[in-house]
C-alpha cells in the first residue's frame, strides 16, 4: 500500500504540479518585454516548409522585425540548420524574410548549422561573441530558450511571438517534455 501511495504521489507531481509550475513560468517569461538598444536579436529557428517559413517561424520573424524597426543598431542573428522537408536552412529562410522586408544584409548575422535550441544559442554565441541579446521565439518556447541562454553566459531578454492556435496544445506538451529533459541535464 505504501508503494502504491508513493507511485501516486510521483504521478501527481509529474503530471499536475510540475506542468502547472512550468506553465506559469512560461507565461511569466513570455509576458516580459525587452529594453531598447540590445545589441543582438537572436531569432531561434523552427520548421521551414520547403523554403517557406512555417507559421510559428513567421510569427518569430515578424516579432523580431518589429523590435528591430525600433532598434536598428541591433544585429539580427538568424539561426537554424536544414532538417527533413526543408530545401534551405531555417537561417536562410529567415534571412530571406528580413531582406525582403528591407533589412540590409549587413544587419543580419547567420548561424546555419544548429539543429536544437541549445545549439541555436551556443553556436550563435560562439560565432559572434554575444554577451547580451533579445531572444525571439514563440511564447511556449521562451522559458527554456532564455534559461539556456543564461546558462551559456548571455544576458537574455525574452521577446514572445504568438504560438499558432492550431498547434498550441501539442507544442506546449512537447515543450513540457523538453523542459523536464533540460532540468534533468542540470539547466
Amino acid at each position: 500500500m505504501k508503494k502504491f501511495f508513493y507511485v501516486l504521489l510521483l504521478l501527481f507531481i509529474l503530471f499536475l504540479i510540475m506542468p502547472t509550475y512550468y506553465y506559469v513560468q512560461i507565461k511569466k517569461t513570455a509576458a516580459k518585454n525587452p529594453p531598447d538598444s540590445i545589441p543582438y536579436i537572436i531569432v531561434l529557428g523552427a520548421k521551414v516548409n520547403g523554403d517557406t517559413l512555417s507559421k510559428a517561424l513567421r510569427f518569430r520573424a515578424e516579432t523580431a522585425l518589429q523590435y528591430w524597426e525600433k532598434n536598428k543598431n541591433s544585429k539580427i542573428v538568424v539561426t537554424g540548420g536544414q532538417g527533413r522537408g526543408e530545401s534551405i536552412t531555417e537561417a536562410s529562410a529567415l534571412k530571406d524574410y528580413f531582406v525582403n522586408k528591407g533589412v540590409e544584409e549587413e544587419n543580419i548575422l547567420i548561424e546555419d548549422t544548429s539543429t536544437t535550441t541549445y545549439e541555436n544559442i551556443e553556436f550563435a554565441k560562439k560565432l559572434y561573441a554575444i554577451g547580451e541579446a533579445v531572444i525571439v521565439s514563440n511564447d511556449f518556447h521562451l522559458f527554456r530558450a532564455v534559461t539556456i541562454a543564461k546558462k551559456e553566459g548571455i544576458k537574455a531578454y525574452p521577446l514572445a511571438a504568438p504560438t499558432p492556435v492550431t498547434v498550441r496544445t501539442s507544442l506546449y506538451l512537447r515543450e513540457y517534455a523538453a523542459i523536464v529533459k533540460m532540468k534533468w541535464k542540470g539547466y
